[in-house]
């Protein structure tokens, strides 16, 4: 336990850094490339218009490029960005986000109570967290209607060998274990673009989310096959906690 707590306080640490030497630059890095979460993101928009939703919190929020987008597609709404970067945070700030829409806070510890948004979402966040499984829980929690996840399916991402051995090894329940030898037992990678990254799936927290909803909607933000599970290298999730 103590040697968990310790590597998770070191990955913590590698984050802080990166964000820190990349924030003047990283929504050139993170922004335009990243076609995937910008068709997510428009997809969403278009959702919280049909739903009438009037109040947004994104998680994992960056410098606050999707609260942006939402403000300025829809009139009135209000938009709370969670994000534990300083670094980031100021380059948000200096875009014009108010110091209560871009906060200090934590993903797996939301300081909010039951239902207090309308929507809680996520933009590539997700795969940059520890344990994401408690990050989706506590978005299920604060949601009141609805909430919208845009990240990695792992399973998806690769030649069709590549996802085909993924898949197998994962159904028989040793994806994780694999994974953690693979990287010689940090469980995680670090690449000039994404910084530290932990192996994800949308697909991991499906039942979590499908218990806590009425209505579960996917799409693929990238093309893929019929079958996202097995094809599609990012997912878009939409879930409705009562019906639409």
């Amino acid at each position: 336990m103590r040697d968990l707590k310790a590597s998770t306080e070191a990955a913590i640490e590698i984050q802080r850094r990166y964000y820190a030497e990349t924030a003047e630059r990283y929504d050139n890095i993170h922004g335009n490339s990243n076609v995937e979460h910008n068709f997510a993101l428009q997809f969403m928009i278009s959702a919280c218009r049909y739903l009438g939703i009037r109040s947004i919190l994104d998680v994992g929020s960056g410098t606050g490029r999707a609260l942006l987008e939402v403000k300025s597609a829809i009139q009135d709404i209000s938009v709370v960005g969670v994000e534990p970067s300083h670094d980031l945070r100021k380059v948000g700030h200096s875009k014009g986000l108010g110091d209560t829409e871009l906060v200090d806070g934590d993903a797996m510890k939301l300081n909010y109570q039951d239902g207090s948004f309308d929507l809680v979402c996520e933009f590539g966040a997700l795969h940059h967290i520890p344990v994401p499984s408690e990050a989706v829980a506590e978005m299920l929690r604060v949601a009141r209607t609805a909430i919208f996840i845009s990240d990695c399916n792992n399973f998806g991402q690769g030649s069709r060998l590549s996802r085909l051995v993924k898949q197998m090894i994962n159904a028989a329940g040793l994806w994780s274990l694999l994974y953690r030898v693979r990287t010689k037992g940090k469980g995680y990678t670090i690449s000039a673009n994404d910084g530290l990254a932990y192996s994800y799936s949308v697909f991991n927290d499906f039942a979590q989310i499908e218990k806590s909803c009425a209505s579960v909607h996917m799409l693929n933000p990238l093309a893929a096959g019929p079958n996202l599970y097995r094809t599609a290298s990012h997912v878009a999730l939409l879930g409705l906690k009562f019906p639409s």
